[in-house]
C-alpha cells in the first residue's frame, strides 16, 4: 500500500510540474470564460430577455445572474473531462519515455501501476476542477449570487460524479495510447468535440431532433444536465418569485438543458445521477478487466 501512495505523490507531482500538461488542462476553462464574457455574454443575455414577456422581464441583475449560470455550467461540465485526460496522459507519456519500464524493473506489480495512475489522475483533476468551481463561485458573486448551500453542494457532487466518469474514460482511452502523436490528436479531438457533444458549447435543444435522441444516449450529456440544474435553480426561483410565469421559467429550462428529454419523455434529476453514476462504474469496471487481461498476457 505504500508503494501506491509513493506512485500517486510522484504522478501528481509530475502533472503539476509539467507545465506542457497542466496548462494544456487549464486552456478549455480559460477559452471557454473568455468567449463567453467576451463575446457571448450580449449573445445569451438578448436570447433570454427576447423569451421573457416584457411584462414579466426581471430586474436586469436576474438575467445577469442567469448568463452567468449558464458561463458557469458549460466550463465546469467540460472541464470534468478535458482535464481528466490531460492529467491521464501522464500515464501515456510514461510510455513513450520508457519511464514504465523503469518502474516495472523495481517491485512494482502492473495492478499496483494502473491504480496509481488513475487515483493520480483522479486527484489532479479534481484539484484543478475545485479550484475551477471556487473561481466561478466568485464570479457569480460578482455578477449575482443567488445559490443556495444545497444548490452549492450539490454542485460540487456534480463535479466529483463527472470527474470520476473523466477519469475512467480517459484511463481506459489512454491504456491504448503509446506515441506522443496519439496524445495530441485525442487531446485535440475531446477539447474541441466533448463540448458539443455534451451540450456544452450548443444547448441541446438546439439541435435536430434525431441528433438529440443521439445525444441522449450519452452519459456526459446528463452530467451537463445535471450541473446547469445546480448552477441555475437559485436564479430561476428568485425570477419565478419576481413575477415570471411558470410556463417562462419551464421554457427557459428546456432552451438550458436544465430539462431532458429521452425519446420524448423528461427525465429525473434522481435518474441522470444514476445514468452518470452507473456510468462511471462500469468504465471504472472495464479498465480493471483491461488491465487484468494484460497482466494475464504478458
Amino acid at each position: 500500500m505504500m508503494t501506491v501512495f509513493i506512485l500517486i505523490k510522484r504522478n501528481i507531482k509530475l502533472f503539476f510540474k509539467d507545465k506542457g500538461m497542466f496548462f494544456t488542462s487549464l486552456v478549455t476553462p480559460a477559452i471557454l470564460l473568455v468567449l463567453y464574457t467576451t463575446f457571448l455574454g450580449n449573445v445569451y443575455r438578448d436570447t433570454f430577455t427576447s423569451a421573457i414577456p416584457e411584462m414579466f422581464m426581471p430586474d436586469e441583475k436576474l438575467i445577469d445572474a442567469l448568463v452567468g449560470g449558464q458561463l458557469i455550467s458549460s466550463i465546469l461540465a467540460v472541464s470534468g473531462i478535458t482535464v481528466a485526460f490531460c492529467s491521464g496522459f501522464l500515464s501515456v507519456q510514461d510510455k513513450v519515455n520508457s519511464s514504465v519500464k523503469d518502474l516495472l524493473i523495481s517491485p512494482v506489480g502492473k495492478s499496483v501501476l494502473a491504480l496509481s495512475y488513475f487515483a493520480a489522475n483522479l486527484i489532479s483533476t479534481l484539484l484543478v476542477c475545485f479550484t475551477a468551481l471556487l473561481i466561478c463561485l466568485a464570479y457569480i458573486g460578482a455578477v449575482g449570487f443567488y445559490m443556495s448551500v444545497s444548490d452549492v453542494l450539490f454542485l460540487a457532487l456534480d463535479i466529483f460524479i463527472l470527474v470520476l466518469f473523466g477519469t475512467a474514460l480517459s484511463s481506459i482511452i489512454n491504456f491504448f495510447l503509446s506515441t506522443q502523436g496519439q496524445i495530441s490528436a485525442v487531446g485535440a479531438i475531446i477539447s474541441a468535440g466533448y463540448g458539443f457533444i455534451c451540450g456544452a458549447y450548443m444547448p441541446i435543444s438546439s439541435f435536430s431532433d434525431s441528433l438529440q435522441k443521439v445525444i441522449s444516449f450519452m452519459p456526459g450529456t446528463y452530467g451537463t444536465s445535471l450541473v446547469r440544474n445546480h448552477s441555475l435553480a437559485g436564479v430561476l426561483s428568485k425570477m419565478q418569485n419576481e413575477g415570471v410565469p411558470e410556463q417562462v421559467i419551464e421554457s427557459l429550462k428546456d432552451s438550458l438543458d436544465c430539462n431532458l428529454y429521452f425519446f420524448g419523455e423528461a427525465v429525473d434529476t434522481g435518474v441522470m445521477y444514476a445514468i452518470l453514476a452507473g456510468s462511471a462504474a462500469v468504465l471504472i469496471a472495464v479498465y480493471i478487466i483491461l488491465n487484468a487481461l494484460k497482466k494475464k498476457a504478458v
